[in-house]
């Protein structure tokens, strides 16, 4: 079945020429079992995965069937299965073990997800706490219980002190055992976008940055040896200030032990990000959404550990395409208002986490 998915998914989708390997997919991709020793761990920005329904709390007019976008089950129905498609494909041989998501609207967009898609045969269970956005878009979790048992989850408003008003998705906070060998952390989480201009809400990134900085380092102050990964849509790039300063991130090329530590940095200098902007003042590819690790899980004696020291962006040619400028860009769900019926505007990234001492 899941050589099936892939398999429509390469026959029907648009294929451009990108950093491809095999069968369209990138050069670096791993598609092999992974077993009971391994496990991928996936973040993905899916665009805006609203259901039809009008919330009465939430602003989300626009997508619904009387709406701006003139959102309907069709359309709703069509992106749950190309967002199912999209993971099965990350996983390659074996499904992801565990999958952080943002730009959901609520549970039951969830359940509709995991339950109700191509995803249903992997039994993923799910982690989710409403946020205070006024759009109501929300980050997630999902994970499968034969690699991950979760054991406290916990989510953290965001409120702004220089401006009240405000909201924002929440910090999300798992805890669990990875593996059946050792505890990991695992923050999902969502920066405030640049909307209103770049420079006047770099604050707001730096604050959630700092934020999840302060929980990090609770951990990490009652145990120096702690696995904790980041992830998520930063909506900066892996040198910009509410990384390196408000988050502290440092390089794969410079960390000292007790660090966090960005494994999007090499990345930065690919042809192909994880998004690609298209403004008045030009367009380009950005490393906007990351993962980073506490230094242990670098360590190659500690009993997780991230294979190869390394993350990937899965740029995959069936969720790419040319626009009318030539220009490879994500095969996304709207141009503008216009219908598109694609992916996301944003790529997944991924890393595995092994045994240590298990090849």
């Amino acid at each position: 079945m899941k050589l099936l998915i892939i398999f429509i998914g390469l026959v029907f989708s648009t294929f451009v020429a990108a950093q491809s390997g095999k069968n369209g997919f990138p050069e670096d991709f791993d598609d092999s079992q992974r077993g009971f020793n391994s496990m991928r761990i996936v973040f993905y920005n899916v665009e805006n995965l609203f259901d039809p329904q009008k919330d009465s709390i939430k602003h989300d007019e626009s997508f619904t069937p009387e709406g701006n976008n003139h959102w309907s089950k069709y359309k709703y129905w069509t992106k749950q299965k190309k967002i199912a498609q999209v993971l099965t494909s990350v996983g390659g041989w074996e499904m992801p073990s565990i999958i952080g998501l943002c730009e959901v609207e609520n549970k039951h967009a969830l359940i509709n997800l995991a339950y109700h898609t191509s995803l249903k045969n992997s039994k993923y269970a799910i982690v989710h706490h409403e946020s205070e956005d006024y759009r109501g878009i929300d980050v997630a979790l999902l994970y499968r219980k034969e690699k991950f048992k979760v054991i406290k989850d916990t989510a953290y408003n965001v409120r702004f002190s220089f401006d009240k008003n405000s909201r924002t998705r929440n910090i999300l906070h798992i805890t669990g055992i990875a593996l059946d060998t050792d505890t990991l952390h695992i923050f999902v989480t969502h920066w405030p976008s640049k909307y209103g201009g770049a420079f006047v809400t770099i604050p707001k990134r730096k604050f959630v940055a700092s934020e999840i900085r302060k929980y990090s380092q609770q951990i990490l102050k009652k145990n120096p040896y702690a696995n904790i990964i980041i992830m998520g849509d930063f909506n900066d790039t892996p040198d910009e200030v509410s990384v390196t300063k408000g988050l502290k991130a440092r390089s794969p090329d410079n960390y000292k032990e007790g660090d966090l530590v960005n494994l999007m940095y090499p990345l930065m200098s690919e042809k192909i990000g994880s998004h690609f902007y298209a403004g008045e003042t030009g367009s380009e590819w950005s490393v906007l959404d990351q993962m980073v690790v506490s230094s242990n899980l670098l360590d190659k004696t500690n009993l997780l550990k991230v294979k190869g020291n390394k993350a990937h962006i899965f740029s995959a040619d069936f969720l790419l395409e040319k626009n009318n400028k030539g220009i490879i860009v994500p095969n996304r769900t709207f141009i503008g208002m216009k219908y598109h019926g694609g992916f996301s505007d944003h790529l997944p990234v991924y890393m595995d986490i092994k045994i240590g001492n298990k090849e």
